[in-house]
């Protein structure tokens, strides 16, 4: 039997049983195990709780004391440094990275009338937001998704969510809008999903069947930007990486973006590559977009919740 451990909110649930079926296909017994993490216990922005890893942390721990086999985490949720004895054997089909609206009365973002409350969690789409001078009041919001939506008409006039998540969930229903990435770019490795065991582990062979070559190639670059740019989902960085045919054979396209989190500035490059090479994509990136003042934009910006 494969020990399964996962986050219990709604989100966290779906993800952890589409590994679970895909798990079984191959004619493996799983069962779920629930894990409670810090951030799932307490309503504070995930900077005065440590940063990132406040919800992996736990189900890391838990991989390492042998009390489960496999974890499932959404990729964005993981630290950029490599976890010692851990190893993300799968990266399974990633669905679409975007973002999209949830408003009232199906508007779009262009239709919300001058100061409508708009409710977000990320400073990224924060920044974004404000940098689109829609003249919107852009909030912090936090909560499942269940309870962002339960806002709507409720306090704020919408909420912008990721696509993929509100996907699993079967709420697609709820989108008004598909946020174009040049408007708002997603976060690094958002619709993906990391399905993490221990290194000495005998699952690596099995899990390897659920990987998805593109979609580690596109999480590849794009964590690969955030590693190089030192930052964290609390930062006001995006990317946004696609896999094309190129002259040459595969080539991964990498777009980067760095905000201010009032939106008075951002700086935002494209880069490619080969897929072989999609760290180096990021990396290459990355130090472009530090040329053009990408620290400084970070350093004067305080982290709200991701």
């Amino acid at each position: 039997m494969i020990r399964l451990g996962t986050r219990a909110s709604a989100l966290a649930l779906a993800q952890s049983g589409h590994v679970a079926e895909a798990l079984r296909g191959q004619g493996l017994e799983v069962e779920l195990v629930h894990i409670t993490t810090q951030g799932d216990t307490s309503a504070a922005a995930i900077q005065q709780l440590g940063g990132t890893g406040v919800f992996v942390n736990a189900l890391r721990d838990a991989l390492l004391a042998g009390e489960i086999d496999i974890a499932v985490h959404s990729y964005k949720d993981l630290p950029t440094a490599p976890a010692e004895g851990l190893t993300v054997a799968a990266v399974p089909t990633r669905l679409d990275a975007r973002d999209v609206l949830c408003a009232r009365d199906g508007l779009t973002l262009g239709e919300l009338p001058g100061g409508s409350t708009v409710g977000t969690g990320a400073p990224r789409r924060m920044a974004q937001l404000r940098a689109l001078g829609l003249d919107l009041d852009v909030v912090p919001v936090r909560g499942n998704v269940d309870t962002r939506l339960g806002k709507v008409g409720n306090g704020l006039d919408a909420v912008v969510l990721a696509r993929a998540g509100l996907a699993r969930l079967g709420r697609l229903g709820d989108v008004t809008e598909t946020l174009d990435p040049l408007q708002v770019l997603p976060a690094p490795a958002q619709g993906a999903l990391a399905v993490e065991c221990r290194q000495d582990s005998d699952l690596v062979t099995a899990l390897k069947a659920l990987d998805d070559p593109d979609s580690r190639v596109t999480v590849d670059a794009e964590r690969a930007l955030l590693r190089a740019l030192e930052a964290g989902c609390s930062a006001p960085v995006a990317a946004m990486a696609e896999v094309a045919e190129g002259d040459d054979g595969p080539e991964v396209f990498l777009r980067g973006l760095v905000a201010a989190l009032d939106g008075s500035d951002t700086v935002r490059l494209s880069a490619t590559g080969p897929t072989h090479d999609a760290a180096g994509v990021g990396e290459r990136l990355a130090a472009e977009l530090l040329d053009l003042g990408a620290a400084q934009l970070m350093s004067t910006t305080d982290g709200e919740n991701a």
